[in-house]
């Protein structure tokens, strides 16, 4: 059912005249010819350089209706793409209206935020940047686990600084709950650099109602980033309520399932064992990805009435669910980037949503989301099955 009644009823019996001036193009190179109804309180970005995009607040921060995540081309999948093919995907997005830009110090590591860094300068202040912090790095530039230890977050917000070439950062995530330091540490740190301008904005990753409800008592958050897709329903149970009450933004991270819901890989596809993540992780076996076919076949299903891909229902579906959802998905193709953009123009509505919410929960999914190891430093209230009320979640109180 969806959420916000009187926010879907304007919203579904109307379309804005602003998306409008967005350009129509042909459903026979993969995207959509209709447009996804405006929501609420959106305006629509002036630069007359840019193609005009609507726009949702994440707190009250103002972004583009859709970011970029920049995490794929220097991590995580393979192929990997060159410094210069990153550029180019990151300035054709802005050039589409994309005001929001996506990345993190472990992405390479490092790579990610130098692309981003040297991609957004011409226009930097026209953007919302975002990067993450809480990983710790030896000499070699190897990745050694959680450190969210407050000097060290200064030390590497401004190692960041260094490569995104700005000085400040729009918005800061803890990139995992350290399990080791209390969240009213971090929120005081963060607190200090917003006070010096370093830092605007800050959020949390992966994080439970919790230690999401003692972060905002020190600082206000203004955006949670978890895992979120029609396949991963995982922030359902705690966090996406907590966001709502508390006035919180929620940025989905691969709101389009890794890939596997844009209907482009199937039980045949091979993933690199060295460079790819999807090789171990459960739900992408050759035998739940045969089980896991069927909520492609939902989306397309959906699709097919709306001349629209996969990939467009999925990241539609997820703009549906809260007004405050603001989906950031990764590609290293401009063709895909164009597609995901293009996301606004579907007309997707309630009876649609329903229709994949009443068919998801008889289809179900095969997999868990991800490893075990990776899932471990998931906050409590992050994963699916687990629940931080009446606990203090996975960081440690402070010391009295």
């Amino acid at each position: 059912m969806l959420k916000n009644k009187d926010w879907n009823r304007r919203t579904f019996l109307k379309t804005s005249a602003s998306v409008l001036a967005f350009p129509f193009v042909t459903p026979f190179n993969g995207f959509a010819q209709f447009v996804l109804t405006q929501y609420n309180n959106s305006k629509m970005i002036t630069d007359k350089n840019t193609t005009l995009l609507p726009t949702r607040k994440l707190g009250t921060l103002e972004v583009s209706a859709m970011g970029l995540g920049c995490m794929n081309f220097h991590h995580a999948f393979y192929p990997r793409t060159t410094k210069q093919e990153a550029i180019k995907v990151i300035q054709r997005a802005y050039e589409l209206g994309v005001t929001f830009f996506d990345t993190a110090i472990n992405y390479g590591p490092f790579l990610s935020e130098e692309s981003v860094g040297e991609a957004v300068a011409p226009f930097r202040d026209k953007i919302i940047l975002a990067t993450k912090f809480g990983y710790g790095y030896d000499e070699n530039g190897k990745n050694i686990g959680l450190n969210s230890q407050p000097d060290y977050i200064k030390k590497m917000t401004d190692a960041s600084l260094k490569r995104l070439k700005t000085d400040y950062i729009d918005l800061y995530y803890q990139h995992r709950v350290d399990p080791t330091v209390p969240i009213e540490d971090v929120a005081g740190v963060i607190q200090d650099m917003i006070k010096e301008g370093k830092v605007r904005h800050w959020g949390l990753s992966e994080a439970g109602e919790a230690t999401i409800r003692r972060a905002h008592k020190v600082q206000p958050l203004t955006a949670i980033q978890n895992e979120y897709a029609v396949w991963t329903r995982d922030p359902e149970g705690e966090v996406l309520s907590t966001c709502e009450e508390l006035g919180i933004g929620f940025v989905p991270w691969s709101p389009i399932g890794k890939g596997f819901l844009s209907g482009t890989i199937t039980p045949n596809t091979k993933f690199d064992p060295r460079l790819d993540v999807r090789y171990n992780s459960p739900r992408f076996t050759t035998e739940n990805l045969k089980a896991n076919w069927k909520i492609v076949s939902l989306l397309q299903h959906i699709g097919a009435k709306k001349y629209a891909t996969p990939t467009q229902i999925a990241l539609a579906w997820l703009m549906t669910k809260y007004p405050f959802i603001v989906p950031i998905p990764g590609t290293t193709s401009i063709k895909h980037l164009e597609e995901n953009v293009n996301t606004l123009q579907v007309e997707f509505t309630g009876d649609d949503f329903n229709e994949i919410e009443n068919e998801f929960a008889k289809i179900g999914v095969h997999g868990e989301r991800t490893t075990a190891q990776l899932s471990s430093v998931h906050d409590i209230g992050a994963n699916l099955g687990t629940s931080s009320k009446g606990t203090h979640g996975n960081s440690p109180l402070p010391k009295k």
